[in-house]
């Protein structure tokens, strides 16, 4: 996840929409109306401090607590939220005597925090507080670089991602990791993917990437976010650079498949993209390029009985010191049958600026690159439970936000030739197990598109959620009408570069 400077955004303030009119109520069989209607309604903002002070949130139903990775303050900043147009701010929790956090998660009054080392490449911990007094319960070692941890649904287990990233010089490189935590027993199973080094080469066959330098394939993965079924039996965890998901079995401890996620095909309509941000205007072509779906954060849901993950294709690339694979096409040795010096295609207006790889398009291994390939598939993507891909939403975020704002489109254009708008997170809103609401956050255009995905494989746009001085949202969270305090659905947006959380509601 990396930082970077934003041109001031002015957008347009308390977006609303209705998709059913205000009377749209189901009764389930216990009789109680469930609300399905959509409207949410930017409700007010809090500003936690400056960039990196606003990560990820959690919220505590049992104190109306919601708690704020602070990677600024090196601390989880602590609000109620009783009322949400007037939160009032608590005392923190200090963490400068264990690490950095990453990454919050809430089960009824216990507070998880996925803390990484001083050293990253060393193994962090997972701490667990209670949320009554916020003092410290426990202390689990887990692996390198805990990068988000969660709950299952039943509360029994917390489940860490850890990422386990090489160093600046990549000289070490760690394992990447999964732990498993027993609350009951306290006892701490920390999973690799050794058994996985024998099947690299089929893997790689099928869009998986394996490419540090020197490195297994159980040191190169890198865990990154985490989702769990619905009767905790079984979690799905992102491996975001390596372009796959691994699906592990919560009961025997295993990682039971490693599931590449293959390419996005850009030469195709329904996935046209604007390469450029030097071809000033906002575009959307057609090209021989090939994207790298790339998930960084995933969603579980079971609609109608069946499993599906949802994944925010941003894109990720590696850049150390010691080892990069970034290069814009306008470097590539481009093999001339396929990509003719006639098409012009490293003309910066056209394809030149666009980054790419290169760990990848020389498939006949004659020096010149047969095939390009960029970071991210720009969209969002619906996967079977065995990573079957059902639907990718092709270029409807860069369309929307295109029809939105030509002028934040892509940040600018800035960000075309990069990743796009960059999905980063997704959350699901289970509206009384009959209507399911998906929530994309836009990293660069500080957007949140909203999809219902009732139907999981003919998602439908319904709007676009901003407001004025949010930054790269990177963490969403759905407070359900249930657990809210308001008794209505809440949004919660934790933007990573303005330090802001911004609360809308239904």
């Amino acid at each position: 996840m990396k930082h970077f400077s934003k041109i001031a955004l002015t957008l347009t303030l308390g977006i609303l929409f209705n998709c059913q009119s205000d009377d749209d109520a189901i009764v389930t069989q216990d009789e109680t109306p469930v609300n399905t209607s959509v409207n949410f309604n930017y409700k007010s903002t809090i500003n936690v401090g400056g960039e990196g002070a606003s990560e990820i949130s959690a919220f505590d139903s049992t104190t109306n607590k919601l708690y704020v990775v602070n990677v600024e303050s090196n601390q989880i900043s602590n609000y109620t939220i009783t009322n949400i147009e007037a939160p009032i701010q608590e005392s923190p929790i200090d963490l400068s005597a264990y690490g950095s956090p990453n990454s919050v998660a809430i089960y009824n009054g216990k507070l998880a925090v996925a803390v990484e080392a001083p050293i990253k490449q060393n193994r962090g911990n997972i701490l667990v507080f209670n949320t009554t007094d916020n003092s410290l319960l426990k202390n689990y070692p887990v692996g390198a670089l805990p990068d988000m941890v969660t709950f299952s649904k039943d509360g029994n287990l917390l489940i860490s991602a850890n990422e386990g990233e090489p160093n600046d010089d990549y000289t070490i490189d760690p394992l990447g990791t999964i732990s498993i935590i027993e609350l009951a027993t306290d006892v701490v199973t920390t999973i690799d993917f050794s058994t996985f080094n024998s099947e690299q080469a089929n893997l790689e066959a099928q869009g998986f990437r394996v490419f540090g330098p020197n490195a297994t394939l159980a040191q190169d993965v890198e865990p990154e976010y985490i989702t769990i079924s619905e009767n905790s039996m079984f979690a799905w965890v992102s491996l975001q650079e390596n372009n796959g998901i691994a699906k592990v079995n919560l009961a025997t401890k295993t990682i039971e498949a490693i599931y590449p996620l293959g390419f996005k095909d850009y030469s195709l309509a329904e996935n046209s993209l604007d390469a450029s941000d030097r071809d000033l205007v906002a575009e959307l072509k057609n090209w021989n390029v090939k994207g790298m779906y790339q998930p960084d954060a995933i969603a579980y849901a079971n609609i109608n009985g069946v499993d599906y993950i949802f994944s925010a294709n941003e894109g990720d690339s590696r850049d150390y010191s010691g080892f990069s694979e970034e290069v814009r096409v306008e470097d590539l040795i481009l093999d001339p049958t396929i990509y003719p010096v006639s098409g012009d295609f490293q003309n910066e207006i056209n394809l030149g600026r666009l980054k790419t790889t290169t760990t990848l398009g020389d498939t006949d291994n004659d020096g010149d690159v047969d095939q390009i390939y960029s970071y991210g598939a720009r969209s969002f993507s619906v996967w079977s439970a065995n990573g079957d891909l059902l639907h990718d939403s092709g270029n409807s975020i860069a369309t929307e936000t295109l029809a939105f704002s030509s002028t934040l489109f892509n940040d600018g254009d800035g960000r075309s030739d990069d990743k796009g708008a960059e999905p980063e997170s997704v959350e699901i809103l289970n509206m009384g197990n009959q209507r399911y609401i998906l929530f994309v956050g836009l990293e660069r255009t500080d957007q949140i598109m909203v999809y219902d995905v009732t139907n999981p494989i003919a998602p439908q746009f319904l709007t676009i959620l901003s407001h004025p001085g949010d930054e790269a949202p990177e963490g969403l969270l759905v407070i359900p009408a249930l657990q809210s305090p308001s008794g209505k659905d809440i949004l919660v947006v934790s933007n990573e570069d303005s330090g802001t959380v911004s609360f809308y509601e239904n």
